[in-house]
């Protein structure tokens, strides 16, 4: 018997929340993992190499994606970021749930090579509101705040793409609607059937 785990995607515009209901689910549920990116842009400090990204140099990086091994890569701001297809192949077979924060453009390169993949769009409940997540957050100028607005208008146009749609509006309410996915995925009919085969005959011996 195999219990072979799904591959998430979940794609959000920045201030909607995503971060914060995916780390929140970790704490929830034990079976989920979020994928370690590698990158090319230099280590800040306090942050752990293998914990939060694989760090490797340009020359690393290029060589990966000659060898076909990301599941999606993309270049921001001069640095690079991919997704490596072995470990996530990897983590499903062990059983685990393995979740992509990645955006749209990512989405659409994973959905090509992975297209049993589930994806997840994660939006706020009012452009009003996200302007007020962005700016609460004290650590942005105006420019950078309108910036990201301008590209969350974009960005969410694409909620048609993915499979579930989640409103983050009350966190506790997003949060169990994210539960809910997960939990609904396992309890899929032929999945139950072949994790509980001895179940199931000793149910329907005569």
């Amino acid at each position: 018997m195999s219990d072979k785990g799904t591959l998430y995607v979940v794609s959000a515009p920045s201030g909607a929340g995503k971060t914060s209901l995916v780390k929140a689910l970790l704490e929830r549920d034990n079976r989920v993992l979020v994928s370690v990116s590698h990158t090319t842009r230099d280590m800040r400090p306090g942050e752990v190499d293998g914990k939060d990204y694989n760090f490797v140099d340009m020359d690393q990086f290029n060589s990966m994606i000659e060898a076909g091994a990301f599941l999606e890569h993309a270049e921001v701001f001069t640095n690079k970021y991919g997704t490596s297809q072995l470990w996530v192949e990897d983590q499903l077979a062990q059983g685990n749930d393995v979740i992509l924060e990645i955006d749209w453009q990512g989405a659409q390169q994973v959905r090509r090579l992975m297209p049993d993949c589930l994806s997840i769009f994660i939006l706020p409940p009012s452009q009003e509101e996200l302007r007020r997540r962005l700016t609460g957050r004290g650590t942005d100028s105006q420019e950078v705040i309108d910036h990201r607005m301008s590209q969350a208008v974009g960005e969410m146009s694409h909620y048609g793409e993915y499979n579930y749609l989640i409103i983050n509006d009350d966190f506790d309410t997003a949060l169990n609607e994210l539960a809910s996915v997960f939990l609904s995925r396992r309890l899929v009919q032929e999945r139950q059937a072949e994790k509980h085969q001895e179940l199931l005959q000793s149910l329907l011996s005569a």
